[in-house]
């Protein structure tokens, strides 16, 4: 039986949104990629972009467990010789919520040509509300990835 491969004709990209409060970042956002990458669909090839398009609101709600904001460390480096920067989660969390969401995403995305074209259908908003209503996308439902309370 020969492999099918889709035809960038034959590819049908649908919207979600993803409603981030309360949601554990990594268990988040691995599910997030592989919606991007189109592995959720029996039609995923891995040389082809058939992903969808996600929509994240409410960044600035997302949970790290176990104390990881306070202890976990996020670097970038400027360019310039000695410009490496580092700060904790909770100061890129307080600072830039929607970036500190969107980087753990885009770090589970192959490092490809394929990869940069999978993460620009990723849009992230800290807060609840976006402004891509006209594509009518639908809730995506990330339920084990609820951060359990304790009491």
């Amino acid at each position: 039986m020969p492999t099918y491969s889709p035809k960038a004709s034959e590819i049908e990209r649908a919207w979600h949104v993803v409603d981030a409060e309360g949601l554990v970042l990594g268990r988040m956002a691995t599910e997030v990629a592989n919606v991007l990458r189109g592995k959720h669909k029996p039609t995923y090839a891995p040389h082809i972009d058939t992903g969808d398009h996600v929509i994240i609101v409410n960044a600035d709600k997302v949970v790290l467990t176990a104390g990881k904001a306070d202890r976990k460390m996020v670097h970038h480096h400027t360019g310039y010789p000695g410009g490496i920067r580092s700060e904790t989660y909770a100061d890129k969390m307080r600072r830039r919520p929607e970036q500190a969401v969107y980087d753990t995403v885009r770090g589970m995305i192959p490092k490809t040509r394929l990869g940069r074209a999978q993460i620009t259908k990723l849009k992230v908003y800290a807060g609840p509300t976006h402004p891509h209503s006209a594509q009518q996308p639908q809730p995506l439902e990330i339920a084990h990835a609820r951060s359990r309370a304790r009491a």
